[in-house]
Parts: C-alpha cells; structure tokens; sequence
C-alpha cells in the first residue's frame, strides 16, 4: 500500500510544522473501507485530513496513511422549508453558504476562513465569532454517519446516543470518519448585518465591553494592539454585529443572492492576489508595530462609534480578505495561541501573557479576543470566559525562544483553570494540554477509542501530543 507515488509533503497551514505521509484521497465509502483495510494489514497508522485549515500538526504524522477527504464534497439532501442539510465531509462551508443563502438560510457557526471543511470543522468542534449566542459548529449537528477504523458504519443521533455523539465531535478525528453529517442551518430574511465599531483604550475595558455587548449583538469580535505597554496595554477595537430583521433590507432578494457576498477582487486598485506581496516588506516588529498603531488609531477616531452595513461574508470571512496573506510570514511561517481563560481570571492573565511577550521581546503581530460559553463536548475548549489568540511569526534563531514563551504563557492558562484549542495549537508541550482537560476527559476518550479503534489505526502527531500515546 506505501507506494512511493503516494508519498507527499504534507504540511499545517501554518507552514511551521509538516512531515511526509502516503496520502490517498478516497470519493467513496467503499474507498475509505479499503484504505481502512490495507493500513490494519499493513498494521500503518492512518491520520485524516480535511481541507488543512488547522496551523499545528492535527493531519501529521510521519511516514504514516493520510486520508485526505477533500474529494468527498457532494450535498446530499436540502430540505428548503427546515433548513436541514445532509453532506459529505469534504464540502468546504464556502460551498455550504453559497448553496443554502438563495433560499434564506446560512450557517449558524462559520469559521474566519470560508475554506475550512465541514468534518474539520466538526472534528474539532470550532467556534465563530458569535460563540456565547450561537455555541460551536458541533452544537448545530444532528447526527452523523461515522466509518470506524474496521470499517464499520453507524449513524450516530445527538438524541439517541449523546455520549458517543459528542465524544466523536471535537475529538481531532481519533475515533473514525464522518462520512455525512446532517446540520441545522439559520433562517435570515437579509444578506446583510449591521456592524457597529467601537474602540477600548486598554484591556480592562475592552473586556468588559465585549462582556456587556455579548447579549445585545449576535456577533462580538475583538481585535488588539499588542505593541503597546503600560496603562496602553490591550488596547483594541471591538466589532459588534446583528442579522437584520424582516422588513429592514430593502432589497433581500439581491443580498440573498450568493453573488452578492463575493468578496472585492481588488483593494485600492490593487489585485488583493498580490496584496501580500505589498504587505511582506512590513512583516517585522517596526513594520507590525507601525501597522497596528495606523489602524487602532484609524479605527478610534474614525470609525469610532460607526453604524454600517456589511454581507455576511464582508464580516465573517475575514480572513480570506487577502488570499494568501501566510505568506508574509515565510520562510519562517506562523503559530498561534489561543488561550481560552474563566471570566473572573481573563484580564489578569490575558495581561501577563502581552507582558510576557513584550519580555521575551516577542509581541504579537495579531491579537483576537472573544467572548465563550461551556459545551457539551467530550474535549470541548469551551467554558464562560474569553479566549485571546496571538499570532507570532517564526523566525531561524528564534524560535526556541518563542516556544518558550508559549510554555511560560500556557502554564500560567492551566493554573487559572483555562482551555486550549486544538485547531490553532502547534507549539503547546502535551502535559500541559493534558494538564487543561477537566477530570477524566482524556480516560473516557482513550476508553471509547479502545472500543471504536482497538488496533489504535488512527493516529496523528497532535493526538500522540495530547493524548501521551
């Protein structure tokens, strides 16, 4: 089965982390039942993969089966009138959103890129911007198809069997492969959302406006300068945003149109293809520092306060605003962490961990803060509080000194009772991952794995990490 043209590069979007695996890319469950097959016999582990959105190493594993599920893309079934929808794994929620709007639904839970797919996006149960209102994308899920390592089918319910059901969702693809998943979509009446930005002069109060605004608006965001110091420090602007209600778009069947949340092909007369070329030569601590100060500075005087309208995808997908935008941080790439921490605890570790970076001499070039709640997930990084997540680039030299600060900022996340995001995560040492799971998580995961996946087929370099295999 290792044969040597399947073998290929495989790598974390973050373009840190990566190793070589025999990659099979099956459009059927018949496919999947025989790369199944062929990897017990061949007693190789298999590691799934879906569209490769996550930074770290959640689809690696050296010298290993990687089941790459893009090509199982097909929706299944639309009801129109519910909102339900059967697909496959591989359907990416750009294709999810651009075939459900005309009809006036769109996803509950949507992840800063459109191009995330829908078993990753289930595999570790990811969160949107409107995470206290609306929960993680797992909680929109009715039930799923899941292939076993032995190649056995079942249909997993929320309601029938919820233990299995949400131990499987969140569990970084340990425990089988979702080949279908039935989700629930939102009704909306508008294409559009109503935005407001308001800017925080310092942590505490960017805090505490996220945490007053969580009931009011559907969608809460906040984004930091992690330059500043001193009463500075944590300053941000804050993005508020509602659906519209029946009867205050004057036009819904033109913003319901899919072509009418296509993002601009160009910014300021520029192809955004080759915008992260211009932003490339600024990719340093001056450059960063001169950036994040333009634009807390721009956002605070003029657009302070402002009301406007965007489409969803305007105000969803912002990251797919500059395609290829990672590329500004090669050769090096990029990590990230995110820390979710309780409310009570968030300011005074959020705090130590922009000071610790400025000790370290290692500022965040990108900070986002956002409001939580708990769930029901087996591994769920979900608790009331609010996570920070910091993007650093990696550079030759230094990157002992940045895996350091990520251990130093981790500890201090564990000793506050706080949660880690497997999606994100590629530097976070496995005992202190473990360290964050509440009592028995990681016993009653191991003992379902025992059972669904005896011969241990499924394995990645993340799951060995946090589950000490």
């Amino acid at each position: 089965m290792l044969s040597a043209d399947r073998l290929e590069w495989v790598g974390g979007w973050g373009e840190v982390l990566g190793d070589a695996g025999y990659v099979y890319r099956p459009s059927t469950l018949e496919g999947i039942r025989e790369i199944f097959g062929e990897a017990r016999a061949g007693e190789v582990p298999v590691a799934l993969r879906g569209a490769g959105c996550s930074y770290g190493d959640a689809a690696l594993r050296a010298e290993s089966v990687v089941m790459d599920l893009s090509r199982m893309d097909r929706i299944l079934a639309w009801d129109r009138e519910t909102g339900i929808i059967d697909l496959e794994p591989g359907v990416t929620l750009r294709r999810l959103w651009r075939f459900v709007l005309g009809d006036g639904w769109w996803p509950p839970v949507v992840t800063g890129t459109m191009e995330t797919s829908v078993g990753g996006c289930l595999a570790m149960n990811v969160h949107g911007k409107n995470n206290w209102a609306r929960g993680t994308f797992g909680e929109h899920c009715l039930e799923f198809d899941l292939v076993t390592a032995d190649g056995a089918l079942r249909t997993v319910r929320r309601n029938d069997d919820p233990e299995t059901f949400n131990a499987v969702v969140g569990s970084f693809g340990m425990l089988g492969v979702i080949t279908r998943a039935r989700l629930q979509m939102k009704k909306i009446t508008s294409g559009l959302v109503e935005a407001k930005a308001v800017a925080a002069p310092d942590l505490e109060t960017l805090l505490r406006l996220t945490d007053e605004a969580k009931d009011q608006w559907e969608y809460v965001v906040g984004w930091i300068d992690a330059f500043p110091k001193g009463r500075k420090l944590g300053r941000g602007l804050l993005h508020f945003a509602r659906h519209l209600e029946p009867g205050e778009d004057a036009e819904p069947a033109q913003t319901l149109r899919a072509e009418a949340q296509d993002l601009p092909e160009d910014v300021f007369m520029m192809p955004k293809s080759a915008m992260w070329r211009l932003i490339k030569p600024f990719t340093n601590r001056p450059g960063m520092k001169w950036i994040n100060r333009l634009k807390y500075f721009s956002g605070a005087t003029l657009g302070e306060g402002a009301v406007y309208r965007q489409t969803f995808a305007e105000f969803s997908f912002l990251l797919d605003y500059v395609p290829n935008w990672k590329r500004i941080y090669r050769p090096g790439g990029l990590i990230q962490h995110q820390s979710f921490v309780p409310v009570d605890k968030a300011e005074a570790v959020f705090r130590r961990q922009l000071e610790a970076c400025h000790k370290a001499r290692q500022p965040a070039f990108l900070g986002v803060l956002k409001r939580h709640r708990p769930d029901d997930c087996l591994m769920g990084h979900g608790l009331d509080g609010f996570s920070l997540a910091l993007d650093f680039p990696v550079v030759a030299g230094r990157r002992e000194r940045l895996w350091q600060l990520v251990r130093t900022m981790a500890e201090d996340v564990v000793d506050a009772g706080g949660r880690f995001y497997a999606a994100k995560d590629a530097a976070i040492p496995g005992e202190l991952y473990r360290a964050s799971f509440r009592e028995d998580q990681v016993e009653r995961l191991l003992a379902l794995k025992a059972e669904l996946d005896p011969c241990a087929v499924l394995r990645t370099a993340l799951g060995d990490r946090l589950l000490g295999n």
